[in-house]
C-alpha cells in the first residue's frame, strides 16, 4: 500500500508526481481505467507515438558469430572484475575504516552477478560470497531496471544495494570482451591497502620466536611418492644360533616418508608363531649394534639449563640454537638399497637377493642401474614324501576305502558331476554305445547265445542283456546288473585304485572279460558308430586319418600290387566293391593288423550309401497338427525375438538359444520333436536358419499337407534288439580310398 505524501511538502509531491507519471500512464482493460506501466506496448505490439522501450537484458552486436540465444552462446562464460570498498570501523581506535577486496563475476548468459570476497587468515570476518548470484537492480530511482554488461568498465564505481563498489581491474578474457563490443577501457586505478592489515603484518614480520623453529617440508615427497613402494626379496642367515636356520624376509621401502618395514615368509609346518610384522613400520638406523644409543639420546631439539642447580631446584631452560650436543643419526635411504648390500637390521645382518620389477624400473629410471642379477637364496625344496596308502580291505568300494585314508574325516567319494550333466540322456541323444556280442566259447549251446552290451557315458557303467531266442532252452533278460566293471588279471587287495572298463576299450573285434565271460563283440548300433566318427579323437578305432596313415604305412611297400589286387576284384570296373570282398581284401592286404571296427570305419567313410533322410515335411505335418490343436498363432511375436536376439543380424543362432527361446513361449511340441525340425536347419557349426523354421511352423501362411508320410519309419534307439542296421553299408568307392593312401597315378 502506498504512503500518502505530505500535504505541507510542495519538493515531495513534486517528485512523487514526477516518478509516477514517468513510470505509470493511465489505460483502459475492458472499459475499466486502471494504471499501467510505461512499457506497455500499444495494438499490434508496435511502440507508441514517442515510446522508448528500454533493454531488460544485455544487447550484444549482432552480425559476429553465431545466432544461437544468450544462454547458449555465452554458456560458462563469466566477466571477472577486481574491486574493493570501503567499509567504517566506528567501535574500535585502531583503525576508523577498512578496505575490503572482492571479486565481481558477470555472467554474460542471464546478467546475473555474485560478489565473492576471499578469504583472508585471521581476519575475524565472515567472508566468501558477500552477494549471491542473481540479477541485481540499478539504485533509485532506476530501480526498476538492472545491470546489464554496458554498466561495467575499469576505474568506474557500481552500487549494489547501496554498497559502493570501486572497479580497479578485470582479468584477459574480459578486456578482450569489452574491447569486442566497443568499449574503451579506462586504465587500471590504484589497489589501496588495508592501514589496519598493514600494521599487523608490521608487527608479526617484527616480532621474534621465542624458540627457533625448524620447517621441514615433507608435503611434496608424500605427494609425489604416496603408495610407491620398493619390494626386495632378503635372507637373513641366522644358522650360528642355537636351532637357528636361514630366514627368508621381504623387505618394503616406502619412498613417500623413507620408512622400512620387513615381513617374514614363514614355511607351512615350521613352528614358528606367525607374526604380523618382522620389523615394524619406521625409519632404519645405521648403526653397529654395539653403538645403540639409550632412550631419549637421540632427540629433535637439544635444552640447555641457564643456571644450573645455582638457585634452588629452579631452573631456566632454553633451547639450542647451535644443536650442541646434537646426535645425528643417518637412515637407509632408497640409494642405500641394492641386490647384493648387506644391511644392518638392529644387530641383524640381511642380505638383498632380488626384487620386483616396479623396484627395477625406479632404479633404472632415477639412478641408472641396469643390472639387476638375482642372488639364489631359496634353499631346494625338500622331496616329496610319496604317501602310501594301506590296501584295500574288501568292505564297500575301493574309491570309499580310500577316503577314509584321505583325511581325519572320511567324506564319500565325490562323483563326476560335470561329466554326469554333459553326457546325461538329453532327448534323442541317448549317450549310450551298444554292442552285439558273442561268447568266446567252444560249448555248442553258448555259442550261438547274442547279448547286447550297453556302456552309459554319463558314469561309464556298463549293463548286459540277453536276447530271447526261440527254441534254445536258455531263457534271456538281463544278465549282468549296470554298474563299473573292473578289467581282468589285477589284484584284488592292493593300495592302488583298480582299472575299470572306459568306451574306449569297446570297439567291434574286440575281446572282453566282464567277470570271467569272455564276450567277441561283432556288431554297434548305428548311433555308437556315429558318436565315435563324431568324437574321433578319442576313439582312435574310428578315427578314419589315424586309420589311413596305419594302412598306408602297412601297404606302402606293396602299393602297386594292392592297386592290382583292387582292379582285380571289379572286372566290371565299376570303380565299387560289395562291402564283403572288400572287407576280405583289408583284411589280407593288412595281415589282420587294422580291427573289425577299423574296417567298418574305411567302409561307411567311403560307401555309396543311399542317403534316407527324415522327411522334413512329415515333421512339419506333425507339429503343424500340433500347433493347430493348441491355438497357436504367435508367429510374428516369435521372429521379432529371434530377431532381437541375433546380435549379428546374419540370420543364425545357436541350437540351445532357438530351443530355450521356443520354451519361453510355451510352444506346444515335444522336445524330442523341437530339437529334431531345430536339426533340420542347422549348419556345420550347430547354427539354426531360424527364418525358415518359423516359416515352416506357420501354419496359417505356410500349411503343410497332413496326407505327408514319412520314407523310413522313425525307430528309437530303445528298439535295438541287435539285428544289423536296416541300411547297411553295400558298396564301397575304393578309387578314392587309393587316392588318399597312395596318392593320385602319375
Amino acid at each position: 500500500m502506498a504512503l500518502p505524501l505530505l500535504p505541507g511538502n510542495s519538493f515531495n509531491r513534486s517528485l512523487g508526481k514526477e516518478k509516477f507519471h514517468k513510470s505509470q500512464h493511465w489505460g483502459y482493460c475492458n472499459k475499466i481505467a486502471m494504471l499501467v506501466a510505461e512499457d506497455k506496448p500499444g495494438i499490434g505490439g508496435e511502440p507508441l507515438h514517442g515510446q522508448k522501450l528500454k533493454p531488460k537484458y544485455s544487447v550484444f552486436p549482432r552480425g559476429v558469430g553465431s545466432d544461437a540465444p544468450s544462454w547458449v552462446a555465452f554458456d560458462k562464460q563469466v566477466l571477472a572484475f577486481d574491486a574493493y570498498f570501503d567499509e567504517e570501523v566506528p567501535e574500535k581506535n585502531q583503525e576508523l575504516y577498512r578496505i575490503r577486496h572482492c571479486k565481481i563475476y558477470f555472467y554474460l548468459e542471464d546478467d546475473t552477478i555474485q560478489v565473492v570476497e576471499p578469504q583472508v587468515k585471521n581476519s575475524g570476518i565472515p567472508q566468501g560470497t558477500i552477494v549471491r548470484r542473481h540479477r541485481i537492480p540499478l539504485p533509485p530511482p532506476n530501480e526498476d531496471q538492472f545491470y546489464t554488461v554496458d554498466y561495467f568498465n575499469i576505474n568506474t564505481e557500481v552500487i549494489f544495494y547501496a554498497r559502493r563498489y570501486k572497479i580497479v581491474d578485470c582479468d584477459q578474457f574480459t578486456k578482450i570482451f569489452l574491447r569486442k563490443l566497443g568499449v574503451r577501457l579506462n586504465p587500471p586505478a590504484y589497489h589501496p591497502e588495508d592501514p589496519y592489515t598493514r600494521d599487523r603484518q608490521k608487527i608479526a614480520d617484527s616480532m621474534k620466536p621465542l624458540r627457533p623453529y625448524e620447517r621441514c617440508d615433507t608435503l611434496r615427497q608424500f605427494l609425489e611418492y604416496d603408495g610407491h613402494v620398493l619390494r626386495f626379496y632378503c635372507i637373513w642367515d641366522d644358522t650360528e644360533s642355537t636351532f637357528g636356520d636361514p630366514r627368508e624376509l621381504i623387505l618394503h621401502y616406502f619412498l613417500a616418508d623413507d620408512t622400512i618395514e620387513i615381513k617374514e615368509v614363514i614355511p607351512v609346518n615350521s613352528g614358528r608363531d606367525a607374526v604380523p610384522l618382522f620389523l615394524s613400520r619406521k625409519k632404519l638406523p645405521k648403526y653397529a649394534p654395539a653403538g645403540l644409543y639409550q632412550p631419549g639420546a637421540v632427540t629433535d631439539r637439544t635444552v640447555l639449563n641457564v643456571f644450573g642447580g645455582l638457585v634452588g631446584n629452579k631452573g631456566r631452560y632454553i633451547l639450542d640454537n647451535r644443536k650442541t650436543g646434537a646426535v645425528h643419526q643417518e637412515f637407509y635411504k632408497d640409494s642405500d638399497l641394492a641386490i647384493g648390500t648387506v644391511i644392518n637390521v638392529w644387530g641383524r645382518r640381511v642380505k638383498l637377493c632380488d626384487c620386483d620389477e616396479f623396484t627395477k624400473e625406479y632404479y633404472m629410471t632415477k639412478y641408472g642401474i641396469k643390472d639387476f642379477t638375482p642372488i639364489p637364496f631359496k634353499a631346494p625344496p625338500p622331496a616329496k614324501i610319496e604317501r602310501k596308502f594301506p590296501p584295500y580291505t574288501g568292505f564297500g568300494s575301493e574309491e570309499d576305502s580310500l577316503c577314509s585314508c584321505l583325511s581325519l574325516l572320511p567324506q564319500p567319494p565325490q562323483k563326476d558331476f560335470k561329466k554326469f550333466m554333459e553326457k546325461d540322456r538329453k532327448g534323442l541323444e541317448s549317450n549310450l554305445l551298444r554292442f552285439l556280442a558273442k561268447f568266446i566259447t567252444d560249448n555248442p549251446i553258448d555259442k550261438d547265445r547274442q547279448f547286447i552290451i550297453s556302456y552309459f557315458l554319463s558314469d561309464d557303467t556298463i549293463t548286459v542283456f540277453e536276447t530271447p531266442q526261440r527254441n534254445t532252452g536258455i531263457l534271456g533278460g538281463k544278465f549282468l546288473e549296470r554298474s563299473r566293471i573292473k578289467k581282468p588279471g589285477q589284484e584284488l587287495f592292493k593300495s592302488e585304485i583298480s582299472e575299470y572298463f572306459k568306451a574306449q576299450d569297446l570297439f567291434v573285434g574286440a575281446k572282453v572279460c566282464f567277470h570271467g565271460h569272455n564276450f567277441l563283440l561283432v556288431d554297434a548300433d548305428e548311433y555308437a558308430f556315429s558318436y565315435m566318427e563324431k568324437h574321433a579323437d578319442e576313439f582312435p578305432m574310428a578315427n578314419i586319418s589315424l586309420i589311413l596313415n596305419k594302412l598306408k604305412a602297412i601297404g606302402e611297400p606293396s602299393s602297386r600290387e594292392i592297386k592290382q589286387i583292387f582292379a582285380a576284384t571289379d572286372p566290371e570296373h565299376t570303380n565299387m566293391i560289395e562291402y564283403n570282398p572288400f572287407r576280405n581284401l583289408m583284411v589280407n592286404i593288412t595281415g589282420g593288423k587294422l580291427s573289425e571296427h577299423e574296417i567298418m570305419t574305411i567302409g561307411r567313410h567311403y560307401s555309396e550309401q543311399n542317403e534316407f533322410e527324415m522327411d522334413i515335411n512329415f515333421l512339419f505335418a506333425v507339429a503343424q497338427e500340433q500347433l493347430k490343436k493348441n491355438s497357436f498363432e504367435n508367429f510374428g511375436q516369435l521372429s521379432a525375438t529371434f530377431i532381437y536376439n541375433d546380435r549379428e543380424k546374419c540370420g543364425l543362432l545357436h541350437h540351445e538359444k532357438c530351443r530355450t527361446i521356443c520354451k519361453s513361449f510355451r510352444l506346444p511340441l515335444a522336445d524330442d520333436l523341437l530339437r529334431a525340425l531345430l536339426t533340420m536347419f542347422e549348419d556345420g557349426k550347430e547354427q539354426v536358419d531360424y527364418k525358415k523354421f518359423v516359416n515352416g511352423l506357420n501354419w496359417r501362411e505356410n500349411p503343410v499337407p497332413t496326407f505327408q508320410t514319412i520314407k523310413v519309419p522313425i525307430k528309437y534307439e530303445d528298439d535295438w534288439s541287435g539285428q544289423p542296421p536296416s541300411l547297411p553299408v553295400k558298396r564301397i568307392k575304393y578309387l578314392p580310398l587309393i587316392e588318399d593312401v597312395f596318392g593320385t597315378e602319375e
